[in-house]
């Protein structure tokens, strides 16, 4: 169970038997101590409630607190102890991006959901919660009741029966996660991985996290300053929030864009000097051996990442062929996936740099997006579906939650398949791509060191998201640089290459490049999949 509902008290107040309220939580505090934060979510739900309901002043009471308040209960008519259900978060800031959480309702609730917010003692805030909001809570039921002029009851006139809210089973392996989370360390960063035969997340990590528990009954200001005030943001999605260039992670895209659109064979090959030139520019854009890689074909170039040969493919494309592959393959859109407020990100064309930065598109900005930089702003969510499409075939959207069912009683109801579509026409073109990524998991290959001594093949893509850039044709080293400012490290795979059962895509933040801080990441996940399968995880 990821998350559940576990017995509690709470004291809970009827305003209208209570003559002076600022005196009663003046009084109730010298019995039970209320924190600020407790104070002034009441007077908030004071004020959304409707004529008639009570409202909670404190939940989650100790046994203590509770005793010492039922001695004293005559005093204070209008408020009582009551049994209630409270959110528990099993694994806490293990999941907590994925789960989310549950708070007080509060205005934009009410205007999100309804009137009915102010009957929900919690309703959800992030995540899973959020997203599958009213299948969780139900429907409430009601009475439709006839009152005299004093406010006392006459009469029935009419009921609403209640509906109870879905049970919902999520295709998150807990082991797997909690092999993700250790895998980074002490890095910040995030990490997903999807079976690529279905769409569904077996892991997502965003770090550093949080405890989403601690929302449940209200913050404190101490606890929601201290996670504010963080400048890792723990609170951040970067699952879904954040957005980095792609680096060279891109290039088996592209190069199937390359061979899709006829512009090359797997086999042809260019020359790598080390420098290249368009006509006319003064500048060079470098290969990553100054002294160049010779000639290249495609599973040498994914190997090794030889620029050299997606500046030329990208030219040779031109911006709006290449806009239409790169758009297919799902960047510059949202994923789909069943959690909250997932971003676009930025597909590089003219017109959107023309509409952000007031500025015509030139050459060189062809060039720089080949290689995965420049404006590109991709989402570990679409490095993942866009890898998973490579090692399966098939571009599917990513799923959290793959049955439901009504109540403890009900049976459990397959979630539909999700919407697919093949990533390439050509089955050779895509088997081509794969044996590149195969190839720099070996010796010569960017990421091999990660794949030494695995008892399956693998296959994978390197990348660098740079933060700070060089200038002119001086390469800036960031381990030299404070560490946000170094650049990001990225790795997206799959395993085992002849078979692909799990991909995935890791970016490590400061971590510089993917082969040492993102593919050991890659490896340690790959490995609890693949071989945990008999209780090694």
């Amino acid at each position: 169970m990821l998350a559940d509902n576990v017995a509690s008290f709470q004291l809970v107040v009827n305003p209208e038997q209570v003559s002076d309220i600022k005196t009663m939580l003046s009084e109730v505090s010298s019995v039970i101590p209320l924190a600020e934060s407790d104070i002034q979510a009441f007077n908030q739900s004071l004020q959304l409630r409707r004529r008639g309901a009570s409202v909670a002043l404190k939940s989650q009471l100790t046994e203590e607190e509770m005793a010492r308040f039922a001695v004293d209960l005559w005093r204070f008519p209008g408020v009582e102890l009551q049994s209630h259900l409270v959110r528990r978060y099993a694994y806490g800031d293990l999941l907590a991006h994925v789960i989310g959480y549950v708070g007080r309702p509060n205005e934009a609730d009410m205007e999100r959901i309804g009137d009915e917010a102010a009957f929900l003692p919690y309703v959800g805030k992030t995540g899973i919660e959020r997203y599958y909001e009213e299948a969780l809570h139900g429907r409430f039921g009601y009475e439709q009741v006839e009152i005299n002029a004093s406010g006392r009851p006459m009469r029935t006139v009419g009921r609403v029966p209640a509906h109870a809210g879905k049970d919902l089973q999520l295709s998150i392996d807990v082991e797997l996660q909690r092999v993700m989370a250790e895998a980074f360390a002490d890095q910040e960063g995030a990490a997903i991985a999807m079976d690529p035969r279905s769409g569904e997340v077996l892991a997502m990590v965003s770090l550093p996290s949080f405890d989403p528990g601690l929302f449940v009954g209200g913050i404190t200001h101490e606890q929601f300053a201290a996670l504010n005030s963080n400048p890792s943001r723990p609170q951040f999605n970067r699952l879904v929030l954040g957005g980095v260039a792609p680096g060279s992670t891109i290039k088996p895209l592209i190069g199937l864009a390359g061979l899709d659109a006829g512009l090359r064979r797997p086999q042809d090959r260019v020359l790598s000097t080390g420098m290249f030139h368009l006509p006319g520019y003064s500048r060079g854009w470098g290969d990553s051996h100054r002294g160049g890689h010779g000639w290249t074909d495609l599973s040498k170039s994914i190997a090794e990442s030889v620029n050299t040969y997606y500046y030329r493919l990208a030219l040779d494309l031109g911006i709006e062929r290449l806009d239409s592959y790169m758009s297919y393959y799902g960047f510059g859109q949202v994923t789909g996936i069943d959690l909250p407020g997932e971003i676009d990100g930025i597909l590089p064309s003219p017109a959107d740099k023309l509409r952000r930065r007031k500025q015509k598109w030139y050459p060189g900005d062809t060039v720089n997006i080949s290689i995965g930089q420049g404006d590109w702003k991709v989402t570990p969510l679409q490095l993942v579906r866009a890898v998973s499409g490579i090692a399966n075939g098939w571009l599917r959207q990513p799923q959290l939650v793959t049955r439901q069912r009504a109540g403890f009683d009900g049976d459990w109801v397959a979630v539909p398949e999700r919407a697919s579509k093949p990533i390439s026409p050509n089955a050779g073109n895509v088997q081509a791509v794969r044996d590149g990524m195969a190839a720099t998991m070996r010796p010569g290959g960017g990421a091999w060191r990660a794949a030494i001594g695995a008892s399956y093949p693998m296959a994978g893509k390197t990348g660098t998201a740079q933060v700070v850039g060089r200038k002119g044709i001086a390469a800036v080293d960031p381990r030299s640089l404070p560490l946000h400012l170094r650049h990001r490290a990225l790795f997206v795979g799959f395993a085992p290459a002849d078979d692909p059962q799990i991909a995935i895509a890791v970016a490590v933040e400061g971590g510089g490049y993917g082969g040492r801080a993102a593919a050991p990441i890659a490896r340690k996940v790959f490995d609890a999949w693949l071989e945990g399968a008999e209780g090694n995880y």
